[in-house]
């Protein structure tokens, strides 16, 4: 055990932050920490790191165990650090103002320097030494070199390198100062920091902010071979499905466990809400049934009636009631409806290229959309996917080449950074100015679909967090009636319920779609196509994104053979022949195995089934009725034809070549 919070309270002033929190992190296990916005989670990482203390209860940490902390947003470029059990946040040191991003990361091999410095002045002193003395500063030597080549001496700049390649920063940048990078950038580089020092657990707020899709994969990679143990907080759901081992809910101020990754979480926590549910209408009807037996008994107006309904009251008093389940956090309605039709052709980009300052973002860039499409654009940091869409909006015109949209095309966009809302009004006001045909009823109808209720309506856009202006923005899409919607990053700041109700909106969604994402999860539950923006240009991919990794690693299998055949000197199809016959054997593997995995699936099922038949058949009941045991008789002779019919297949699939 490293961490346990055990029956933890917390208090704000008269608000109630959290409730009875207790959970416990292993060693080397892998958490998430989930729930919706201000559900408290930011509030458990303050009380680990010993930032905020509790009202009540106790937060254990085993002797020596050391936390790596990255908070969320711009003061993660100040706050995080490697704390030591007795270590608070005010004694974080910050990066020095002179130092490269390069010389940030590299500090924390500050003692293996120290070390190396060490080493280097012994060999200068085995120059001038002999005899005894050279044979102490020899065997000294021999141990130092020893000790910084245990603890990673020889690994260090290599790490350092792969952390900051992994993460995004090309070679060129390593040498900049610090200070000059920009908020995003300082996250990334304090996350690379925390990766390099020898945590034993690391809370992680929102790590994958910043990170291009390539980088978050990189990152998946590195936290999944960490020997220490992991708690995050994220919205990324495709990355904690790929790390975690273990999910806690933070939900009405209370903290629930589930073993597994967050789909896993999903179905086990829709499953306990089911059986909560049913448990509790089923106790409630019994509870019911009681209180009006009562009330009739004490009609009667008896001492004997009287005595039978004391009797029922203490018999009603012993039930241990079932807690209703919690109400599901409110969560916004969103309905997209095209007002008109469009054509089948939406779209169509001919030769579009684009650069600024003399360099080129993209060249001949050409694609089309169909009505219908589902089109997520990807491609790293930098490559001008939001440029891109600005031209198709015509926010932008591009150096060359032409967009033509299509007949009856209506469009709806969606800007990352919510230019389209004036700070200067209230959302009652955006939303009247903009749509001045609808009455104020309408417009709070609206509003309250997307969580704004009450005096809500009338704060201002400027006061507003980034989740609550994406809210504003998608309302106003969904009243436009587009046909066509071009979203740039639509999920930044939502909280995951908000995306999976705007997933499913897109999912059911009539017109076409493009948009650029890096939440792979939302990629692969709303796209039909992926684009991958290169430097080399454009890339088209059918399907979702797991389709396009698996396509993308077919092109590199297939262009490592053709380099292969080039080597050797063979001829390209022989050794393209070769691979195809070894993946079309290894295809017809996995359907042999998918078909035994079924066949065994149907005969546990069906021995299952003829289980209960046998139990009904003993059962009295219908071991009385004639009709009733037949029936029961020949269902369960009809079952084992079948179980016999299956382990003959069964038979067949395991012993065929």
């Amino acid at each position: 055990m490293l961490l346990q919070m055990k029956d933890v309270y917390k208090n704000i002033g008269v608000a109630e932050i959290l409730r009875g929190v207790s959970f416990i992190i292993e060693e080397k296990e892998k958490v998430a920490l989930v729930g919706v916005n201000g559900a408290g989670k930011t509030s458990v990482f303050r009380l680990i790191t010993g930032q905020w203390h509790s009202d009540e209860g106790t937060i254990i940490r085993s002797g020596g165990t050391r936390l790596g902390y990255l908070p969320q947003g711009p003061e993660s470029s100040r706050e995080s650090s490697l704390l030591a059990e007795s270590e608070t946040q005010a004694e974080i040191e910050t990066p020095h103002a002179r130092h490269t991003l390069y010389e940030v990361l590299d500090a924390v091999f500050a003692p293996l320097h120290k070390m190396e410095a060490e080493l280097r002045a012994l060999e200068g002193r085995m120059a001038d030494a002999e005899g005894e003395a050279l044979d102490g500063i020899i065997k000294t030597y021999d141990k130092l070199t020893q000790r910084f080549a245990s603890e990673g001496g020889f690994e260090s700049a290599s790490r350092v390198r792969g952390v900051l390649r992994g993460l995004g920063f090309p070679d060129e940048r390593w040498a900049q100062p610090f200070v000059q990078l920009s908020g995003g950038e300082k996250t990334r580089a304090m996350l690379g920091r925390l990766l390099l020092e020898r945590a034993d657990l690391l809370l992680l707020d929102e790590p994958t902010n910043h990170l291009d899709i390539e980088s978050v994969a990189w990152l998946e990679e590195y936290l999944r071979a960490f020997p220490g143990a992991v708690l995050l907080i994220s919205h990324d759901r495709y990355f904690m499905d790929r790390i975690v081992t273990k999910t806690i809910e933070i939900e009405n101020k209370t903290a629930y466990v589930y073993n597994g990754n967050y789909s896993a979480f999903v179905k086990q926590k829709s499953v306990n809400r089911e059986i909560a549910e049913k448990h509790y209408r089923e106790q409630q009807k019994v509870i019911k049934h009681h209180e009006e037996v009562i009330r009739t008994i004490r009609g009667f107006s008896t001492e004997a009636a009287i005595i039978r309904a004391k009797s029922r009251e203490k018999m009603l008093a012993k039930i241990e009631r079932v807690e209703k389940p919690t109400t599901l956090p409110d969560t916004m309605r969103l309905r997209l409806t095209p007002s008109i039709k469009s054509g089948n052709d939406v779209l169509n980009v001919e030769n579009l290229t684009m650069g600024f300052d003399g360099k080129i973002l993209f060249k001949d860039i050409s694609f089309e959309l169909k009505k219908g499409d589902k089109t997520a654009v990807i491609g790293p940091n930098g490559i001008g996917k939001t440029t891109l869409l600005k031209i198709l909006v015509g926010e932008l015109a591009p150096d060359s080449g032409r967009c033509r949209e299509g007949v009856n095309v209506k469009l709806g966009y969606y800007d990352q950074a919510r230019r389209q809302l004036d700070e200067s009004k209230t959302l009652f006001q955006e939303l009247s100015d903009t749509y001045p045909k609808l009455n104020n009823t309408e417009i709070r109808g609206v509003l309250a679909a997307f969580m704004f209720i009450g005096d809500d309506v009338f704060k201002p856009i400027a006061a507003l967090s980034g989740g609550e202006r994406g809210r504003v923005a998608l309302a106003k899409i969904m009243l436009a009636g587009a046909n066509f919607l071009v979203l740039d990053e639509p999920t930044n700041h939502l909280d995951i319920y908000s995306k999976e109700i705007l997933e499913e909106s897109l999912r059911g969604y009539a017109g076409t779609l493009l948009y650029i994402s890096h939440d792979r999860y939302f990629i692969n539950h709303t796209a039909t196509r992926v684009l991958e923006l290169t430097a080399d240009g454009l890339k088209n991919y059918t399907g979702n994104y797991d389709d396009y990794l698996a396509g993308k690693q077919k092109h590199l299998q297939a262009q490592a053979q053709a380099s292969a055949a080039d080597d050797f000197g063979l001829p390209d199809s022989a050794p393209l022949n070769q691979w195809k016959n070894q993946k079309e054997r290894q295809s017809a593997e996995r359907r042999k195995q998918t078909r035994i995995n079924r066949l065994e699936e149907d005969i546990e099922k069906t021995e299952e089934a003829i289980s209960a038949c046998e139990a009904r058949l003993s059962d009295d009941a219908i071991a009385r009725d004639a009709a009733a045991s037949e029936k029961v008789y020949n269902e369960k002779t009809k079952l084992e034809e079948k179980l016999a019919a299956l382990y003959e297949a069964w038979d067949a699939s395991n012993t065929e070549e």
